[in-house]
């Protein structure tokens, strides 16, 4: 007889993976948008060169999966059923805010969804509420974050040039573009693909095959994680790009360069400095640049009402995919 632990571990690295490759599509928007709308690059060439730096970024660390794996609730909590109950939320989320192109944040979705998964379980008070509360913040600070580095990046910038002929601006900074592209897609490799190594590393520690003293994902975890992001992104996402392109304000090649630098920037600090390694939302954070540059030309060329419909996206994501994960969590505990 087919142990039901091994049936569910299954269903957590498929569904995992899934997300991953979700997440890919549905953020590749966020590395590429600027410099296609500017055509700096090729939509093509842009997906592609985002699915292989997502690649080499996905390899690059692992402390923001040692962040999920415990800072949200303890892995003790978080069975298999609860976390296949949280990437489901998460997943269909995701799916339905790509079908109507809004921009929303895997990483809310994530944490929504195990959130959500886990109180349905035991109640509110497994959470983690001092991870939970350092998570969230980072969340919240880091698109403010990227609003000022934005408005401070752009205004150097155009300082930088302001005796330079427009064309010869247009021209040099369509060339930085493809390294600020690339930038930003190591970057978002780097943090986003850790969120389902973390719940992986989750899963196998509650089916008992690793150790919970052991929180760093092993290696075929890393690498079917990055894999499967990879790919995702070289599926693209072009309704996302057509609204984090256009849709929010009308980018110059200067403009594009200065919000994915100011983006990589507040991303790579989140992953990588010591004392940190927590998920932010790519999403938040290139938004949240992308107006910030924008409002360094002039506050009234950001279309503040695309802006809008975003924030309340944001809002309620957290709320809405715990809902599903909880309602997810009771049909799968019946079903095993």
């Amino acid at each position: 007889m087919i142990d039901n632990g091994l049936v569910i571990l299954a269903i957590v690295v498929v569904s995992a993976l899934s997300f991953d490759y979700i997440n890919g599509f549905h953020d590749t928007a966020n590395a590429i948008a600027t410099s296609v709308s500017t055509r700096a690059l090729t939509p093509r060439r842009a997906v592609f060169l985002a699915a292989a730096m997502n690649l080499v970024g996905a390899l690059y660390s692992t402390g923001v999966a040692q962040t999920i794996a415990k800072d949200i609730v303890s892995p003790t909590i978080a069975t298999q059923e609860v976390v296949v109950a949280g990437l489901f939320g998460a997943i269909a989320w995701n799916l339905i805010t790509w079908y109507f192109g809004i921009p929303s944040s895997s990483s809310h979705a994530i944490i929504g969804g195990l959130a959500g998964a886990a109180s349905a379980k035991a109640g509110f008070a497994v959470l983690h509420w001092q991870g939970l509360i350092k998570i969230i913040s980072a969340l919240i600070f880091s698109p403010i974050t990227g609003i000022l580095l934005g408005f401070v990046i752009m205004k150097g910038l155009q300082l930088a040039v302001q005796k330079v002929s427009p064309s010869r601006v247009n021209r040099g900074f369509r060339k930085l573009q493809m390294l600020s592209a690339a930038l930003l897609a190591f970057n978002h490799g780097s943090n986003d693909a850790q969120k389902s190594m973390g719940i992986i590393t989750m899963a196998l520690i509650a089916a008992g095959v690793q150790a919970p003293t052991v929180l760093a994902p092993p290696l075929w975890v890393k690498i079917a994680c990055a894999l499967a992001m990879a790919a995702g992104t070289a599926a693209g996402g072009w309704k996302i790009i057509r609204t984090m392109g256009g849709k929010i304000f009308k980018l110059e090649p200067i403009n594009g360069f200065a919000a994915d630098l100011s983006s990589s920037i507040v991303i790579w600090t989140a992953t990588v400095f010591p004392g940190l390694h927590l998920p932010v939302s790519t999403t938040h954070v290139v938004s949240g640049s992308i107006m910030g540059v924008g409002s360094a030309k002039r506050v009234s060329a950001v279309r503040w009402g695309v802006a809008q419909q975003m924030l309340m996206a944001w809002l309620v994501t957290i709320p809405s995919t715990g809902a599903m994960a909880a309602l997810f969590y009771f049909l799968i505990s019946k079903v095993f």
